[in-house]
C-alpha cells in the first residue's frame, strides 16, 4: 500500500481554474449567508429600543453578546477537533443543520429566556462552522496565493453584515411590526443556509490532503486524480509536472497545540483572534445601540450603522488584492495600529461633537474598512494557514475559542462604559488594538507563500 500519493505537490503545481473558482464560490456563499452574528447588532435594537424585552444598563443586556460569544467558544473548541476527526465536508454539513435548526428555533422564540437559549446554540453552531469552512479551504489551494484565496472567500462572506443590515432597515420601512422584523431576519439566512448545504453536499469534495493524512491514501489520490481531470478538461492543456518529492504527512495528537513550536502558533493564533473579536463583535453588536446614545433614534442608528458597515467589503476586497505582497507579521501589526488610531479619533469626536450624521458615517466607514481588513488577515488567512493538516481544524478552533474568551467578559465592561458615553468604548477597542500590535511584532511566524505540507514540518 502506498504511504503517500504526494497530494501537497499536485494541489500546489495547479494553475488558477474554474475548479478553484468552483470551490472558492461554494465556500463563499455558505459565508454569506450564516449571518446570525452579523443580525446581532439589528435585532439587540429592536429588543431594547422598541420592543423591550432588553433594559438599558441591565445584565440581561450585556449578556446578549456574551451568550453569543460563549457558544462560540465551545464550538469552535469542540468544532475543530470532530472536524479533524470526520473530516472537511462532513462536518461542514453537520454544523451547517445545526445552524440552521437554532436560527429557526430563535425566529419562533417565545420569550428572551428561551431566545437567549437559542442564541447560545446559534453561537455553537456558527463558532464550529466558521473553523472548518476558513481552515478547511485552504487544504484546496496552493500556496503561491493561498492568502489571496481565502481573502476572496472573506470578501464574499463579509457582505453578510452590511446586507443583513440592509434588510433590517428595508423591514423597518415596511412598516411591519418590530416583532415580526426581528423573527424575520433569523428566517433569510435559514432558508439560504439549507441552499447553501445543498451545494456543499453536490460540489465541495473532501480535502485530499486530510484523507491522506488519515492514511486513507487509495481514496486521497482516487479525489485528486479526478480534480485534476476535471481542471485538464477546463483549461485544454496537460497539468504541470510534479516536480517535488513527497513530503512526510504526520499524525499530530490534540496535545501538540500545546508544545514546541506549535506552542507558539497557539499563543500567537489565539492573541491575533482575540484582538479581532474584541473589535468587530462589539462593534458589530453594540454599533446601532451606541449611536442611538448619541441622540439618534431607531431608523437614524440602523441607517447609519448599515452605510458605516459597507466599509467590510470594502476593506476586505483591499485585503484580497494585497494580502500575498506583504509579510504576515508586518500587515498585522500595521492593521492592527491603524484601528488604535481610529479608535480614539471617533472616541474624541463624538464626546466633543465635533462631527454630525455624514461626518461619523464617514468615519465609521473607514473604521470598518481598517478592521474588517484584519478580520480577512485574522479569520481567513493567517490563524487558519499556520497548522498541519492533521490538526489544521484543532489548532485554528483552540484559537478561535481562546479569541472567544474575552468576548465573554468583555460586553460588560462595554454595557458600562457605553452608560457613561460611547466615546470611551471606541477609546477602549483603540487600547486593545494597541497591545495586540505588539504581541504580534514579539511572537508572530511567518507563513506567506509556504506550503501546507512545509507549513507542517515542526521539527
Amino acid at each position: 500500500m502506498n504511504k503517500s500519493a504526494n497530494i501537497g505537490a499536485r494541489l500546489d503545481r495547479l494553475p488558477n481554474s474554474k475548479w478553484h473558482v468552483k470551490m472558492w464560490l461554494v465556500t463563499a456563499f455558505a459565508l454569506l449567508v450564516c449571518w446570525s452574528n452579523g443580525i446581532g447588532g439589528a435585532v439587540q435594537n429592536i429588543l431594547l429600543n422598541e420592543i423591550h424585552w432588553l433594559e438599558p444598563g441591565s445584565t440581561l443586556l450585556a449578556m446578549w453578546g456574551t451568550t453569543y460569544t460563549i457558544g462560540q467558544l465551545f464550538g469552535a473548541l469542540i468544532g475543530g477537533p470532530i472536524g479533524d476527526k470526520i473530516g472537511r465536508k462532513k462536518s461542514i454539513l453537520l454544523y451547517e443543520t445545526i445552524h440552521i435548526i437554532v436560527m429557526i428555533g430563535a425566529a419562533l422564540a417565545p420569550n428572551i429566556q428561551v431566545l437567549y437559549v437559542f442564541r447560545l446554540l446559534q453561537g455553537a453552531g456558527l463558532g464550529a462552522l466558521l473553523v472548518v469552512l476558513f481552515a478547511g479551504f485552504t487544504e484546496y489551494v496552493p500556496g503561491r496565493n493561498r492568502g489571496t484565496w481565502s481573502s476572496r472567500t472573506s470578501f464574499i462572506g463579509n457582505w453578510a453584515h452590511p446586507i443583513c443590515n440592509l434588510i433590517a432597515f428595508i423591514l423597518i420601512g415596511t412598516g411591519i411590526s418590530m416583532n415580526a422584523n426581528w423573527r424575520i431576519e433569523f428566517m433569510i439566512p435559514s432558508v439560504l443556509s439549507i441552499i447553501a448545504s445543498f451545494l456543499i453536499y453536490k460540489k465541495f469534495p473532501e480535502s485530499p490532503r486530510w484523507l491522506e493524512a488519515q492514511g486513507r491514501v487509495e481514496e486521497a489520490d482516487a479525489i485528486m486524480t479526478q480534480i485534476e481531470k476535471e481542471i485538464e478538461e477546463s483549461t485544454g492543456k496537460p497539468l504541470p509536472p510534479v516536480t517535488e518529492a513527497p513530503k512526510e504527512v504526520k499524525q499530530l495528537p490534540y496535545s501538540a497545540l500545546f508544545k514546541g513550536k506549535l506552542l507558539r502558533r497557539t499563543i500567537v493564533g489565539s492573541l491575533v483572534l482575540i484582538g479581532m473579536n474584541t473589535i468587530q463583535y462589539t462593534l458589530m453588536n453594540w454599533m446601532p445601540s451606541l449611536i442611538s446614545g448619541l441622540g439618534y433614534d431607531t431608523s437614524q442608528s440602523q441607517f447609519m450603522t448599515m452605510f458605516g458597515l459597507f466599509g467590510a467589503p470594502f476593506g476586505i476586497f483591499i485585503a484580497s488584492l494585497i494580502m500575498d505582497k506583504f509579510p504576515r507579521k508586518v500587515m498585522g501589526a500595521a492593521l492592527l495600529v491603524g484601528m488604535a488610531c481610529f479608535g480614539i479619533i471617533i472616541g474624541v469626536a463624538t464626546s466633543t461633537g465635533a462631527v454630525g450624521m455624514t461626518g461619523l458615517i464617514a468615519l465609521t466607514f473607514l473604521m470598518n474598512t481598517i478592521i474588517y481588513m484584519y478580520v480577512c488577515y485574522a479569520s481567513a488567512v493567517y490563524v487558519p494557514e499556520m497548522w498541519p493538516t492533521s490538526a489544521k481544524l484543532s489548532g485554528s478552533g483552540f484559537s478561535n475559542a481562546m479569541g472567544r474568551v474575552s468576548n465573554v467578559f468583555f460586553p460588560f465592561l462595554v454595557t458600562a462604559l457605553a452608560a457613561k458615553s460611547s466615546s470611551y468604548v471606541f477609546i477602549l477597542l483603540a487600547i486593545v488594538a494597541a497591545i495586540i500590535a505588539v504581541s504580534v511584532v514579539l511572537f508572530g511566524v511567518e507563513t506567506r507563500g509556504e506550503s501546507v505540507e512545509e507549513i507542517g514540518n515542526i521539527d
